[in-house]
């Protein structure tokens, strides 16, 4: 009877290889994060704004986030867009482990339309 293969040796990250995620990928989990951040607040409106634009840059090991929206008005915006912040780097960071160094959310359109 053979004797049973020796235990694999668990080796570190580091020894084992490098991942590389793509810009795409972090752009759509960005996206994502907005449109989930921003769902109650089209609810019950008559208008409702185009989906976010993304741009990402990966320096290093971090990632940078630019997210163009648009929000209702009235609203409050400052609020808003830190929820699309906090959303943001909640979401890539935890689907990704990368640390996100940096989000610009950027309005670039008002939206005007009351609850229906």
């Amino acid at each position: 009877m053979a004797a049973p293969a020796p235990a694999a040796r668990r080796r570190e990250p580091a020894v084992r290889g490098r991942l590389r995620i793509a810009d795409r990928v972090y752009a759509r989990i960005a996206a994502r994060a907005a449109r989930e951040a921003l769902a109650d607040v089209w609810t019950g409106r008559s208008a409702e704004g185009a989906p976010p634009s993304v741009t990402v840059a990966t320096p290093g090991s971090t990632v940078t986030v630019r997210v163009a929206v648009e929000l209702p008005f009235p609203a409050d915006l400052a609020a808003l867009a830190r929820a699309v912040r906090e959303r943001v780097v909640a979401q890539v960071a935890g689907f990704t482990g990368t640390r996100v160094s940096e989000v610009v959310v950027v309005v670039e359109r008002l939206v005007a339309g009351g609850a229906s």
